[in-house]
C-alpha cells in the first residue's frame, strides 16, 4: 500500500488511517525512524516492560518453588 504524505511546517507528518489501521498504530504510539539504501524507513517500536526484583521478593520466588516441589510428585 502506497500513500502520499505532506509534512507539515515543523516537520510533522500524518500517517494515513489505512496504514494506522493496518499496523494497529495509535495516539501516542512510537515509530523508529530509520535512514536505508531506499530512503526513510518507519517502523513500530517495540516497548518491552521489565519489572525489576527486589531481594524479599526473590525469595519470595524461592520460597514458592520449595512449596511447589513438596505439593508436586517426583517426574523421572
Amino acid at each position: 500500500m502506497k500513500e502520499r504524505i505532506t509534512i507539515n511546517d515543523r516537520g510533522v507528518v500524518t500517517i494515513p488511517a489505512a496504514l494506522r489501521r493496518a499496523f494497529g498504530l495509535k495516539a501516542g504510539g512510537e515509530l523508529i525512524a530509520e535512514e536505508t539504501p531506499e530512503g526513510i524507513l518507519l517502523r513500530p517500536a517495540v516497548s518491552v516492560v521489565i519489572e525489576l526484583y527486589s531481594e524479599e521478593r526473590i525469595a519470595e520466588f524461592a520460597r514458592d518453588e520449595a512449596d511447589i516441589e513438596r505439593l508436586l510428585p517426583e517426574i523421572e
